[in-house]
């Protein structure tokens, strides 16, 4: 069964090239483009990743991982930060469930690593 993942992003070129990349590795991508929205797309889903871009509509990136970390159904699930906040590093070090923190533009073997590592997976290819 192919491990589940979410991706939180507000741009939609960048959405679509990370759903092909995680595609491309075996990964089911279910998309979101808001921090509201999340939570409750994060229940109806029930991800094994979370791909989390800082910069959101509405609710940021950083709030979203801060109640994400903070809710006991989804404190166990592991981020990828995809950012084009670099600065922003330090803020997520303090949460334990982020797996990886990567920088836009970014090289999508990259990205594949990231998740098949955060979801224990061994590298597909």
């Amino acid at each position: 069964m192919a491990k589940k993942v979410l991706v939180v992003d507000d741009e939609p070129e960048m959405v679509n090239l990370i759903k092909y990349t995680l595609e491309q590795g075996g990964f089911e991508v279910f998309s979101c483009d808001n921090g509201r929205a999340a939570m409750e797309e994060i229940g109806r889903v029930s991800p094994d990743l979370l791909v989390l871009d800082v910069m959101l509509p509405g609710v940021d990136g950083y709030s979203l991982q801060n109640t994400v970390s903070q809710d006991e159904k989804t404190k166990n699930i592991p981020v990828v930060v995809l950012t084009a906040l670099e600065p922003s590093r330090a803020l997520f070090q303090k949460f334990p469930q982020v797996a990886c923190f990567m920088t836009k533009p970014f090289k999508p073997e990259e990205l594949l690593e990231a998740a098949n590592s955060a979801t224990g997976r061994a590298a597909q290819g």
